[in-house]
């Protein structure tokens, strides 16, 4: 006898939901969807497990999905126990040949396979990679100052579609390789990310972050935003700080073909799945064409 562990009117609800979910299934079927994982949850376990089933769950229903994450509180913490100083350049830390090392050490490493050990945990099937494998992403230095913080010039994604072909989840850690012989650059995870999906032709983009979106001038998050509107608000000041390398990056990554882009917040439960399996949604949308909804400001 199946045991009971739901009362019949949560049963009846779950239901609902995945019935009102079927269509927006149907909508990303075999889509590709790169989401950027980062923030608080990466270092919370049960958090890290819930972003775990999440990917599994969309790659179940037929998404390709591709994680890219960061790793900057990691970092910050190997770079303290090694006691290795660092310097900042308008707030970006200068990142010397000793301290990419530590990056690639922390992000293609101990990051990588934990997302990578929590994903197949969950029965998915993941393979941790960085952007130096075969290539995937080949970077200049983006601010001299900077040191091995890198831009990327030259993507190959290539490899990225051959694992999602075969079921199997990428996860990417941001390091990438140089145009010279033995170089490695760090590179921002929304950068990463945001190249990646370009390169790819990505349907949808999800960024999450630890904050609820992007907010008007009265402090409301914008659920639906167009390219021109979010230009406009860096132009008077509503979006400022570190803010707009998130929304330069959802630009870049429309201009580039990908279909829409989702400032999200991660600290809400299943966002990723509220983002692309319901009406509400988890966060702001930049996209360039008109939304097939109206509107909507949530408070």
């Amino acid at each position: 006898m199946r045991k009971q562990t739901m009362s019949l009117t949560d049963s009846l609800a779950t239901a609902r939901v995945l019935s009102e979910a079927l269509p927006y299934m149907q909508r990303y079927s075999d889509a590709v969807v790169v989401v950027k994982f980062g923030g608080n949850a990466m270092g919370d376990e049960a958090a890290m497990a819930e972003f775990a089933r999440d990917i599994v769950l969309m790659r179940q229903v037929g998404v390709n999905p591709v994680v890219v994450h960061g790793g900057g509180p990691m970092i910050n913490q190997m770079l303290e126990k090694l006691g290795i100083k660092s310097a900042f350049v308008r707030g970006k830390r200068v990142t010397d040949k000793a301290t990419v090392e530590v990056v690639e050490m922390i992000l293609s490493g101990l990051v990588n396979k934990r997302i990578v050990q929590a994903i197949n945990d969950q029965g998915g099937r993941a393979v941790g990679i960085s952007g130096k494998d075969d290539d995937l992403m080949v970077c200049v230095a983006d601010d001299p100052e900077l040191g091995f913080v890198g831009r990327p010039v030259e993507m190959n994604v290539q490899v990225l579609r051959d694992l999602y072909a075969a079921g199997i989840i990428p996860v990417v850690a941001p390091v990438a390789t140089g145009m010279a012989d033995n170089e490695t650059f760090n590179v921002n995870g929304d950068t990463a990310a945001g190249a990646i999906a370009g390169a790819l032709q990505a349907d949808r983009l999800l960024l999450l972050t630890d904050v609820a979106g992007v907010k008007n001038a009265g402090g409301e998050v914008l659920t639906q935003i167009t390219p021109d509107e979010v230009r406009a608000m860096i132009a008077d000041g509503t979006i400022s700080g570190g803010m707009i390398p998130k929304v330069e990056t959802a630009l870049a990554a429309v201009d580039q073909g990908v279909r829409a882009v989702t400032i999200l917040d991660g600290r809400i439960p299943n966002a990723c799945l509220l983002e692309l399996f319901t009406d509400h949604g988890a966060g702001s949308q930049i996209r360039a064409t008109e939304p097939r909804v109206k509107p909507r400001v949530r408070r």
